[in-house]
């Protein structure tokens, strides 16, 4: 299920959110991310095309010690 514009996008939702009613199942608006070109998901950012870990992540790992003996 894809759409190659924005207004496809639209109407792909719209018609998901109806039949979800129609069906007494129900979505919270803010629980989801509409739209959105990345978006954080167990502790990596997806985006199209590549998945990342998030910075402060990175960050962490960059401050352990060498170790000294394997």
């Amino acid at each position: 299920m894809g759409t190659e514009t924005k207004e496809g996008y639209d109407e792909i939702v719209e018609e998901v959110l109806k039949m979800l009613e129609e069906n007494n199942l129900y979505v919270k608006p803010e629980k989801y991310a509409w739209k959105v070109k990345k978006i954080p998901f167990l502790e990596v950012i997806i985006e199209e095309g590549k998945v990342e870990m998030e910075e402060n992540k990175i960050r962490e790992v960059l401050k352990w010690l060498t170790p000294q003996c394997v």
